[in-house]
């Protein structure tokens, strides 16, 4: 008998809980915040590479380089903790058409542009320094913690507002939110034109190779509010 009883009681809890839940429904949505920033740091992933028949030899003229590119970088005022090696190869490389071996020597050096001004006086210096290879600019904001949390408020600001658009044909409003989390963040890096390295930096010391634009800090958030009857 006292089997029955809980067992009663147990399903009539449960079908309050249904009812309670049923009479504070709830509606999820997904807002987005987007914040445009111009740049105002940049960063150069270059490359220093040597190819030929002595290891000893291909890994002299890459440190020759790389001692040429670090001075000149510190006398425009480059902070050393904006210069960083990123990897140092030496390998030796098979030709299938003759059986011979070369050795190839590699080193990429990071750089840091504090002044997004001052990158196409640091970009003609490297390669006139002996540097040979860009693999990519990226484009940086100093303050992106800041414009991050003013995309997050924009995106939930946006939530609320797509909620409370669905609601209002329906005749109802929109209550606390319950639940937020966020989804998805992208910062979009602006286009840029590509430098293409020059026999001469004579012949490039007049044009125009970037572009900064705007970067795009985007954020997704999850919310699910409230919905009341009116």
């Amino acid at each position: 008998m006292k089997k029955i009883i809980l067992l009663f009681a147990l399903v009539a809890g449960l079908g309050m809980q249904a009812q309670n839940d049923n009479s504070n429904p709830g509606i999820h949505v997904t807002g987005e915040g987007i914040v445009k920033v111009t740049p105002d740091k940049v960063t150069i992933n270059s490359r220093i590479e040597h190819e030929g028949q002595s290891a000893t030899s291909v890994k002299s003229q890459n440190d020759e380089v790389v001692d040429k590119v670090i001075k000149f970088l510190k006398s425009e005022g480059v902070a050393e903790k904006n210069i960083n090696t990123d990897y140092i190869n030496l390998n030796k490389r098979y030709n299938y058409n003759d059986k011979t071996y070369t050795y190839v020597a590699s080193q990429a050096i990071s750089i840091t542009l504090e002044d997004i001004s001052k990158y196409e006086l640091i970009m003609r210096g490297l390669l006139e320094n002996g540097l040979n290879g860009i693999s990519g600019i990226e484009f940086e904001s100093s303050e992106i913690e800041k414009h991050k949390a003013e995309a997050r408020k924009r995106a939930v600001l946006n939530a609320k507002t797509k909620a409370e658009a669905l609601a209002e044909p329906l005749g109802q409003t929109v209550g606390k939110a319950f639940m937020i989390s966020e989804g998805s963040s992208s910062n979009y890096q602006p286009v840029y034109r590509a430098m293409e390295m020059k026999a001469s930096s004579d012949q490039a010391s007049n044009q125009e190779t970037i572009a900064p634009g705007e970067m795009e800090v985007n954020i997704k958030v999850n919310v699910a509010f409230q919905l009341l009857m009116e």
